[in-house]
């Protein structure tokens, strides 16, 4: 009997060991591969920034993409007022570091969404966005703005690149969502993402955003067609969630007063 306790207390130990031994080495591959991570999530936003504005080039390598994305501006904009803050108002040194979707869990920085203006199913918004200009001899050439909202499975997360008079679309592209393969996840076929291009998300006014995905399809007759797209073909759901993300992001609730602001010149 007592050898069998022994047994017994020698199994226990030397798992118990292992498993110390193995959780100190998996802590420190965590611990030592963070930097590799975030340096690989931040290559990921870069190339979707650079796909959203027409910018990614088949065959572009790290360093291309890099010096790319180092034309951009990058700001922080105060949603409510549609002016750019510093980035220490958010607690950060550079810009690149803030991230409005964690921020948008915390109460302090963030700002309950009404059910009844809640188009986009997102519940709470960031008080401060992460926004990318780019400028060419003084003139502004694009804007590339986030966007998320929930379509039927999943929130979708992506960029709208605007053109320099900050309403003329020139990409859209979702780099995060868990819609039907096939379906709702056609979000990621470029034929459709290419019906964006050159599409118009306001009116005269330049106000209310007019972004409509209609069944049926897009024709060259078809009524202000300048502000519709082809509705996802057996993904209803996915499709609205799309047009009121869209729209609610270029909303007054959104961009919107920001893009006002730098139409005028005053931001």
């Amino acid at each position: 009997m007592a050898k069998a306790k022994d047994t017994v207390s020698r199994t226990l130990m030397v798992a118990l060991v292992l498993s110390i031994v193995f959780s100190v080495v998996v802590s420190t591959a965590a611990v030592m591969l963070r930097p590799a991570q975030i340096q690989n999530q931040n290559l990921d936003i870069k190339t979707n920034i650079l796909s959203a504005a027409g910018m990614l080039q088949s065959g572009m390598s790290v360093e291309d993409i890099e010096e790319t994305f180092a034309r951009f501006d990058v700001r922080l904009v105060d949603l409510e007022t549609g002016q750019f803050v510093e980035p220490s108002a958010v607690g950060v040194e550079d810009p690149m570091k803030y991230d409005m979707y964690k921020a948008a869990s915390d109460p302090d920085m963030s700002t309950n969404i009404p059910a009844s203006e809640d188009k986009a199913g997102i519940k709470r918004r960031p008080d401060v966005a992460k926004i990318y200009m780019l400028q060419e001899g003084g003139e502004m050439v694009r804007v590339v703005l986030p966007i998320h909202g929930y379509g039927l499975w999943s929130t979708l997360y992506g960029f709208v690149s605007l053109e320099g008079d900050l309403n003329t679309i020139e990409g859209l592209g979702f780099y995060a969502h868990a819609e039907t393969p096939g379906l709702g996840g056609e979000v990621d076929n470029p034929r459709w993402k290419q019906q964006w291009v050159g599409k118009e998300l306001y009116g005269d006014d330049k106000t209310e955003p007019q972004i409509q995905l209609v069944k049926g399809g897009v024709s060259s007759d078809t009524r202000d067609r300048e502000h519709k797209i082809d509705a996802l073909s057996g993904a209803t759901l996915t499709s609205r969630g799309v047009q009121q993300l869209v729209n609610y992001w270029m909303g007054d609730r959104g961009f919107a007063p920001f893009l006002q602001k730098l139409r005028e010149g005053e931001v």
